[in-house]
């Protein structure tokens, strides 16, 4: 992915125009932090972050408009433009002293962002295409938390270093710290001048006028809301990334009254270091949830980590230790990266190009909504005495509503991303000639049988869920046989097995793949056993076979031979499968045994 043109340009764009968003939203949080105290800070930093989702609201119809309008690489070269002027004037409200202008300038660099993301996720189709939309959504992820970490760090230290204790109100904050817009500056007009070399990838462009009676009117809201609802998984995604954006914006807005009532912290670095190392881990989470979604996009992983945040959010109140405090940070990070990359990844998928911009900024508007309302929510119950371990609960309560809502979607996909995260502990897995199996239409999977993971090995890299002939002895296990029937297994046995093979054939006929293992057991050596010829009473009319060879499980613990034990144990196991070219004529067991045994040469 990154040998494409324009992708690095593109990530560094990115991470400045985060980088500086930041800086000015951190400088102006550390002012709070030092001048206000319980309530009145919790609102206060708030009101900050309500400032900053405000425009998401209002620009939703614009800025979609814009972005299906317009070239997207022009959007964010004089949203950048836009930027340079703004830090301009924060820059000028610090070395006057005017906090409050400087407060409601955070709005107006805001706007910029509204108007410049839809048009900057919407890139990411357009560059690196659909083959790379995992990827690169965590490239994107990981550089914009990164930049976001790397802002806290920086201004904030730089804050501390110039503030000492040379101050008595907001405004000799401000006059103190003043040189740090400067750096703003310098932010927004590189950033310009990096969007200006963007290469344009639009592919399609929408026709439509922008008339701004009917935007006063709410007739755009009206038409891009249904526009949005129309793909039910569309929606449902925008509305997991807003519960887990609100339980976000809710957490840092009380840690810092948290961390100073309950825990006695004064220094700004400190609570913000702590707050930085949850960006650390969206970082790695996002990285990782790319490298799992390498296949397919990899929405069971949402499911399982919207679980982990949960139960991170039951820990932090219950802890006192920062050590301990740095670490549920960086775990809280680490599930939200592995959370946010498949949804965004999902919803860029499944939308249109010409209404792409569109859907972006209905979701930067559902979620800032969300956001908007709970900040509100946290602002009233500050208000009337809740204290930050209450607002901690009812996080983690809203984090276990999320994992079940999204659990009872991706069910499947959750259980077999579960199942990923375990074996890859010990397993290395290459898949070579997986474009043989193709992503639609009847196919029959046919090759030997090492393991008792074949079938997890088969299933990793296909989105589509294979449906396995399993022995009927197995199949009715007590404790296993509601699992065996949620996959759509189908049990074989020998004395009676056209039923078997009537229900294989009419899951060929409805474009089902299914998986057959010939040799009809686990292999007890290295060598390949015979076929037996079960497959030919299959009707597989319509359908190919892709014969499978999977090679590097034999003498592993999942074997019937066990290797060698003297095996380092922290080595991962590399195994390999071998997909063969679709055949579609008629084939016989042993013709079809011995292509499968020459598919390693």
């Amino acid at each position: 992915m990154f040998k494409i043109v324009g992708i690095i340009n593109y990530l560094f764009v990115v991470f400045l125009n985060a980088f500086t968003d930041l800086g000015h939203k951190i400088i102006i949080q550390n002012t709070v932090f030092k001048t206000y105290e319980g309530s009145e800070q919790i609102i206060f930093t708030a009101v900050v972050n309500a400032l900053i989702l405000l425009p998401f609201i209002l620009a939703f119809s614009p800025s979609g408009f814009l972005a299906d309008r317009f070239a997207k690489n022009i959007i964010m070269k004089y949203s950048a433009l836009l930027a340079v002027f703004i830090t301009l004037l924060i820059t000028y409200s610090y070395y006057q002293g005017w906090f409050f202008t400087a407060f409601a300038l955070t709005f107006l660099l805001a706007l910029q962002s509204a108007i410049y993301g839809p048009a900057k996720y919407g890139y990411i189709k357009e560059l690196v295409g659909v083959k790379y939309i995992s990827a690169g959504n965590g490239a994107i992820q990981a550089t914009t938390t990164a930049a976001i970490l790397l802002g806290i760090i920086f201004y904030t230290v730089l804050f501390e270093m110039l503030l000492g204790d040379n101050f008595s109100t907001k405004e000799d904050i401000l006059h103190v710290i003043a040189p740090l817009g400067w750096l703003l500056v310098l932010g927004s007009v590189v950033e310009y001048i990096l969007a200006s070399k963007l290469p344009n990838k639009m592919i399609e462009a929408t026709k439509r006028e922008f008339v701004f009676k009917r935007y006063i009117r709410g007739e755009y809201l009206k038409k891009n809301m249904i526009m949005i609802m129309r793909k039910k998984e569309i929606f449902d995604a925008i509305i997991a990334l807003s519960l887990f954006w609100s339980i976000s914006q809710v957490v840092l807005a009380i840690f810092g009254e948290y961390a100073k009532g309950k825990l006695g912290i004064t220094n700004a670095i400190t609570v913000q270091g702590v707050m930085a190392l949850a960006v650390l881990g969206i970082v790695f989470g996002s990285v990782i949830a790319a490298n799992l979604s390498k296949y397919y996009v990899n929405m069971g992983l949402s499911a399982l980590s919207a679980f982990g945040i949960a139960v991170v959010l039951f820990f932090i109140p219950h802890t006192s230790s920062i050590t301990l405090l740095s670490l549920e940070f960086i775990f809280f990070g680490l599930f939200s990266g592995v959370l946010i990359v498949p949804l965004n990844a999902k919803i860029q998928l499944l939308s249109p190009n010409i209404h792409l911009g569109t859907i972006l900024a209905g979701n930067n508007f559902i979620q800032t909504l969300f956001m908007f309302a709970f900040l509100m929510l946290t602002t009233i119950f500050a208000y009337f005495g809740v204290d930050a371990t209450s607002l901690f609960y009812l996080m983690m309560i809203t984090g276990v509503y999320l994992s079940i809502k999204l659990f009872k979607r991706y069910f499947v996909m959750s259980f077999w991303a579960f199942f990923e995260l375990l074996f890859r502990i010990r397993y290395k897995f290459n898949y070579v000639g997986l474009e043989n199996v193709e992503p639609s239409g009847a196919i029959m999977l046919i090759g030997n049988h090492v393991s008792w993971i074949d079938w997890f090995i088969l299933q990793l890299p296909l989105e589509r869920r294979i449906s396995y002939i399993i022995d009927k002895d197995i199949y009715k296990h007590k404790l296993l046989n509601w699992a065996f029937k949620l996959a759509e297994l189908i049990p074989v046995s020998q004395r009676a097995s056209k039923n078997s093979f009537v229900e294989t054939s009419m899951k060929l006929k409805n474009g089902k793949i299914v998986a057959i293992f010939p040799e009809g057991e686990i292999s007890r050596s290295s060598d390949v056993s015979k076929f037996y010829r079960g497959y030919e009473f299959i009707d597989r009319s319509g359908s190919v076979i892709v014969p499978f060879y999977i090679d590097g499980v034999f003498g592993s613990l999942f074997a019937r031979h066990k290797g060698d034990a003297r095996r380092c144990f922290l080595k991962k196991r590399e195994i390999t499968l071998y997909f063969g070219e679709p055949i579609t004529g008629t084939i016989t067991p042993e013709e079809l045994r011995e292509m499968v045994v020459n598919l390693k040469c």
